[in-house]
């Protein structure tokens, strides 16, 4: 199964969705058909209730992302001011609100607005190879959208170094300051990814997907806020179908057969 816009490939392998970035001749740079193909990926991976988890990653050896298409400078930072929100930003934000987990597979260099895409996911695994960077204030900007998640993610001093020197950074900082789950020799990454893959899919999908909408729900929320909504969210939890089936299984000493309700 493929998509209509050829610089995005969508595969559902299995209960896997794989996004794939197609421009690898640009090192799989963002345009506007790459940032619609991957937010119509998000779409159709939630419209499909086979799908229990969605792969992002980038055609070839060379590049996850990295970044915006600077070959044409002028459409890159394009910006219709009569809008109040852009694209790019958008797709951060389908992201956030999403309720199926997201893997980052980080075959390449992942630069610029590529760490957003990076940053997007729930969990990353990265060849140990991997180069990462914000260079944008070498083209006079700044990754203004990224530091909305990358703040959140990685300790403020190194966030602070990156971002204003511009200077790239090894697959193994990336991990230590928690942009990677995983970091592995290029040719074990797939099988890395299979991994974890496996681990997310042989799990409930209800308890899964109303799990990260409580995470996100309770992000902003003093601790008062957050244990009061999440009680009453375990409560809702142990309603479901998934619940009744999980605590049956594990009474009778089998896998779980979950009916994702």
């Amino acid at each position: 199964m493929t998509d209509n816009n050829d610089s995005v490939v969508l595969e559902k392998r299995g209960q896997a969705f794989w996004i794939t970035i197609n421009r690898p001749d640009k090192r799989n740079a963002l345009n506007g058909a790459v940032i619609g193909g991957i937010a119509a990926g998000y779409r159709q991976a939630h419209d499909d209730k086979d799908v229990r988890v969605i792969v992002l990653t980038g055609a070839g050896d060379k590049a996850f992302c990295a970044g915006a298409d600077l070959q044409n400078s002028g459409a890159a930072f394009a910006m219709d001011f009569a809008r109040p929100n852009v694209d790019y930003a958008d797709l951060l934000r389908l992201s956030q609100n999403a309720t199926k987990p997201a893997i980052a597979r980080v075959g390449g260099v992942c630069m610029a607005g590529g760490m957003g895409l990076l940053c997007m996911t729930d969990m990353a695994v990265g060849a140990d190879h991997v180069v990462f960077g914000l260079p944008e204030v070498r083209v006079g900007v700044f990754p203004m959208q990224v530091m909305s998640l990358l703040q959140e993610m990685a300790p403020r001093r190194l966030v602070n170094e990156w971002a204003l020197t511009g200077e790239p950074f090894d697959a193994r900082t990336a991990q230590s300051a928690g942009l990677l789950n995983y970091v592995v020799p290029a040719d074990q990454l797939d099988a890395k990814v299979d991994w974890l893959i496996g681990r997310i899919v042989d799990k409930s999908p209800t308890a899964i997907r109303r799990g990260k909408y409580a995470m996100r729900a309770i992000a902003s929320m003093s601790f008062d806020e957050s244990i009061a909504y999440t009680e009453s969210q375990i409560a809702l939890l142990a309603m479901t179908e998934d619940a009744k089936e999980g605590l049956k299984a594990f009474g009778e000493k089998r896998k779980p057969s979950w009916p994702g309700k």
